[in-house]
């Protein structure tokens, strides 16, 4: 038997980055990316290379080229860390595993290291494929822990829930990560919203700007945790306007969550170091009036708009400054 499985890239639409910091987010799914694993029975345990992995290149210019879009690492050792993090599970939890061995692949087309979360996508779609091969059931609520602690605890990447949760449950979903409610059952509360209340959405992202999300937060986790206030401050601002984005949506005022997008940038500017070229990507869509912010960590920016005329505007602005933009399927 040969075993499918995919997950889809996602953009943080507001609240984010607080979701590592005990706060609140809003996130969508983006179909229009996935990463695909196959996995099947085989006499040895096997974990084959994708095309990120490789270590032949036609240049010195080809290599440097990948490491800045892919890093240093490719997919192997997320499936390494998951498939470890899934066994340790099983263990603890009395789960008996059949003593069978599997190969397994990935390939993924989603802009790497832009901020649409295309290293959990592997691990996400890692996990759903050990959990058919092995017919074992993990609660929803319960997997965004353990993605994030294959990426976070076995390969040291700063994350948060955020685009676990998204990636498990899909659609778009409300996030709250209050600290009592993670310390007392280890999941914060998941909301699933209609994306019909959604406003009108687009993508934009440059591949040059890649850049991974753990050198993003760095300084930004080693401040909250020594206690900088200003930080402590934004991160219940930036969940505020989570709350306040949820309930526009659930009143009917789609309208009202852009501009809230645009404190959300405007305060993780003042906050976080940016690059030149990441605010010309949310500048552009100021220019024309509509509202933007990052879409993860830098690299990709998630904004709205009026109609089909604002968004040919929008687009030609953005290809014209060398970006690439598309509207997100998030059903």
């Amino acid at each position: 038997m040969i075993i499918r499985t995919r997950a889809f890239a996602r953009a943080g639409l507001v609240g984010n980055p607080s979701d590592g910091y005990f706060g609140k987010t809003i996130s969508i799914i983006i179909r229009n990316f996935a990463a695909n694993v196959t996995l099947w029975e085989s006499p040895e345990l096997e974990i084959l290379p994708g095309a990120n992995d490789g270590g032949r290149y036609a240049s010195l210019d080809e290599l440097l080229a990948g490491i800045r879009t892919d890093g240093y690492y490719g997919g192997v050792r997320l499936i390494k860390a998951i498939t470890r993090r899934f066994a340790l599970y099983c263990r603890q939890n009395g789960i008996e595993l059949e003593p069978k061995n599997f190969t397994v692949r990935y390939e993924s087309d989603i802009p790497r290291r832009v901020g649409m979360a295309g290293s959990s996508a592997i691990v996400t779609a890692t996990l759903r494929a050990l959990m058919q091969f092995y017919e074992v059931s993990i609660p929803l609520p319960v997997q965004p822990g353990l993605i994030l602690s294959a990426e976070r605890d076995e390969l040291g990447i700063g994350a948060g829930l955020q685009d676990r949760v998204i990636q498990t449950y899909e659609g778009a979903v409300y996030m709250d990560f209050d600290r009592t409610l993670l310390e007392k059952q280890g999941y914060g509360q998941y909301e699933p919203l209609d994306p019909a209340l959604l406003p009108p959405l687009f993508i934009a992202y440059d591949t040059s700007l890649s850049e991974g999300s753990e050198v993003f937060h760095n300084n930004i986790r080693e401040r909250f945790d020594r206690g900088d206030r200003d930080v402590a401050d934004a991160m219940r601002q930036f969940a505020d306007l989570a709350e306040q984005a949820r309930q526009a949506m659930l009143a009917g005022r789609p309208g009202d969550v852009g501009p809230l997008m645009s404190r959300n940038f405007d305060l993780r500017r003042s906050l976080y170091r940016l690059s030149a070229r990441n605010i010309e990507m949310i500048e552009i869509a100021r220019r024309l009036g509509a509202h933007a912010k990052f879409a993860g960590s830098g690299g990709a920016a998630i904004g709205t708009y009026a109609d089909e005329a604002a968004y040919a505007r929008l687009a030609k602005a953005y290809r014209a400054a060398g970006f690439e933009i598309f509207k997100p399927k998030i059903e």
